[in-house]
């Protein structure tokens, strides 16, 4: 179509009035001429048209099948997921995750060229990119700021898939995963020596076994537990989420699981050989982690109950920054459990090898750092001792006036904790009106506080995320879920996925669909979301934690059964490669794991064309609402293989 600033002549001339009046044989001349032209230039188009069409234009015509193809691609998808459904439910059949929705036949202009991604060399199995042993030997020392999170510059970002170690298996389903793991899967034997004594793990054939010991209960967690549920109530449902730092293999948090307190455990990547990977393998929430220089990523009142086991963190340095970054992320009211040294030490000093006065010494500080905090000693008893947080801070800020150590905290944002350093002040408590009120809003007790308006929705504190917003999102995610498990039927089959890490998970309603499911989920709010959410996920009972999907996550290779990834593409186009992104979930997810992405079409046609090159089986599907709905969802199953039998060169594959 022409602009309209553009000028047309011939047909459509028209000269002057006055010259038309006064030269009427010239008016036909000139008519005459105009009609030649347009008849030698319909001609010439014409004819022009029929050599393109005949092939004669090279390029042309290849660009023109492009779009043939393009056009049919999008015509003939059979995005029919009822046809898919019925196959799986009725007739037993796994679901065809062949290619329908092919990549490959649209228009090279959309994207660019995909590359190939080999296999990585059987050396980085266990590779964890932001903690690499290696790269970690470039920073300080001091604070254990070595063992945070260092990933790599751009250039170092490895493009090779991480193998499964060879005779790799699918770990043992839960329970039964609390207690066993194939040795295959995690060929470290260096804690079957190291812990013999305290009952960590045993090696028998081909799988370690976890008697559930640990250092402070070498008699087993169950029993440890029942000590501290003597103390303080762990059944009421009032206690649902907790926090274990320096977890060894995370007894402490699988054990809890049967008491309904779902446990965030996490330690560094150190010594203790691969404690956080057995962790996962058991099917248990863990994270590597390390209190060092940097907040937790976790928000402000997150937890209901702290624990440390021998846990070695020296509570009492530097200011007591460690256990102020405890209070940060502990609910008003929430317990801290502490036992090891210095607890007890009248009875244990001489097996810690240390004098009664250098324990002593320590235990009184401990006792000062807690008691600045406005703590009080609930209780110690044996070998537990149990500190409590005020449920607000009115008293604390009456004893502020006369001690200012440690100050309140200037504005600084108690929920940003991805890179943030720790300081040595206390974080703010919501204000309060009396001196009963609970800062922040009083929590239902678990289940109930699941569905319940989270309260840092129904006090406004969230901007555009209103009561009505959260409950249609629970209503929303249990639809989808259901949908989801029509796709996916093995998403019904208990035991079939255990660790499941949701990409994007706004107010965790995708979670809260699955509670009744043997399994859990780690929640992930971007650093780059629009609202940070996280608070109102541990408000439901449920937990999580920040990441930037440009970096790689702190966990080992293999941790999740099922990915799920809602707009996460759309969040990160533009802001880092979709390919590394990809790279990132291959090395997460385990053989035969599933992923499920909800994007815009478009994006998810790029996701399958570099998906296809990772080996991964996959299909795409209609919304839940229809076919007529840009957003769709790409089922993915990533395919079993393994690196090779020593003295070999190819890897193990097989669908």
């Amino acid at each position: 179509m022409a602009s309209p600033n553009q000028q047309y002549h011939g047909a459509t001339f028209k000269p002057h009035k006055h010259f038309a009046a006064n030269s009427p044989f010239f008016f036909k001349k000139t008519n005459l001429y105009t009609l030649a032209l347009l008849l030698f230039l319909c001609t010439f188009s014409y004819l022009f048209g029929v050599w393109r069409h005949e092939g004669g234009g090279g390029v042309l015509s290849v660009n023109k099948s492009a779009a043939t193809a393009t056009t049919n691609t999008i015509v003939s998808i059979p995005c029919n997921p009822s046809k898919a459904t019925t196959a799986a439910t009725r007739g037993g059949k796994p679901l065809d995750f062949s290619s329908h929705h092919k990549a490959d036949d649209l228009d090279f202009t959309l994207t660019s060229e995909v590359k190939s991604y080999p296999s990585c060399n059987v050396n980085f199995s266990e590779y964890t990119p932001c903690e690499d042993a290696k790269r970690s030997l470039r920073f300080k020392r001091r604070q254990l700021i070595f063992r945070e999170r260092h990933c790599p510059e751009k250039h170092e970002i490895l493009k090779c898939r991480i193998p499964a170690p060879h005779g790799y298996k699918n770990p043992f389903k839960w329970p039964a995963s609390r207690d066993f793991a194939w040795y295959n899967n995690v060929p470290h034997k260096h804690l079957t020596v190291e812990k013999a004594r305290q009952n960590w793990i045993r090696f028998a054939g081909d799988r370690f076994r976890f008697p559930g010991g640990g250092t402070m209960f070498p008699n087993g967690a169950d029993a440890y537990i029942d000590d501290i549920g003597r103390l303080i109530n762990l059944k009421d449902g009032s206690i649902r989420t907790a926090i274990d730092t320096g977890c060894g293999v995370a007894s402490w948090g699988a054990y809890l699981l049967s008491r309904n307190i779902l446990t965030m455990s996490f330690a560094p990547r150190d010594t203790h050989e691969a404690q956080v990977q057995f962790a996962l393998e058991r099917g248990v929430p863990a994270l590597i982690g390390v209190l060092a220089s940097k907040r937790l990523p976790y928000p402000s009142r997150a937890f209901d109950m702290a624990h440390c086991s021998r846990c070695l963190i020296p509570w009492a340095e530097s200011g007591g920054q460690y256990l102020i970054e405890v209070d940060r992320v502990l609910r008003p009211g929430g317990y801290w459990v502490l036992s090891g040294p210095p607890i007890n030490w009248k009875k244990y000093w001489k097996g810690w090898e240390r004098t009664k006065d250098d324990l002593n010494d320590e235990q009184m500080k401990i006792e000062a750092v807690a008691k600045s905090l406005c703590w009080r000693k609930f209780v110690e008893k044996g070998d537990i001792a149990i500190w409590q947080k005020p449920i607000n801070h009115l008293n604390c800020k009456v004893n502020r006036k006369i001690t200012q150590n440690p100050p309140f905290c200037p504005a600084l944002d108690p929920e940003k904790a991805w890179y943030t350093n720790m300081e040595t002040c206390l974080t703010h408590l919501p204000e309060v009106s009396n001196k009963e009120d609970v800062a922040g809003g009083e929590l239902l007790k678990w289940p109930e506080r699941l569905n319940a308006v989270p309260p840092r929705i129904s006090r406004g504190t969230l901007e555009g995320i209103t009561a009505e917003t959260f409950q249609k999102d629970t209503a929303l995610w249990n639809r989808r879920v259901s949908y989801y498990k029509a796709v996916n039927n093995q998403l019904e089959q208990a035991g079939r996925y255990r660790n499941i890490l949701d990409m994007n998970a706004y107010l965790g309603g995708f979670a809260a669909a699955l509670t009744e499911d043997p399994l859990w989920v780690m929640n992930v709010v971007p650093i780059q979301a629009k609202v940070n959410t996280l608070g109102v996920i541990y408000e439901r009972g449920l937990i999580g934690t920040y990441q930037d999907w440009c970096e790689a996550m702190s966990t080992y290779p293999r941790t999740y059964d099922l990915i799920h990834a809602d707009s996460v593409f759309s969040l990160y186009d533009g802001r880092c490669e979709m390919e590394d992104v990809l790279l990132e979930m291959d090395r997460i997810l385990r053989p035969e794991g599933s992923v499920i992405f909800r994007d815009d079409v478009d994006m998810l046609v790029k996701i399958k064309k570099i998906s296809d090159e990772l080996n991964w089986d996959s299909q795409i599907v209609d919304h839940e609402d229809g076919p007529h709905q840009r957003e769709k969802l790409l089922f993915a199953i990533k395919t079993y293989w393994t690196a090779p039998a020593e003295g070999r060169h190819e890897s193990t594959t097989s669908s």
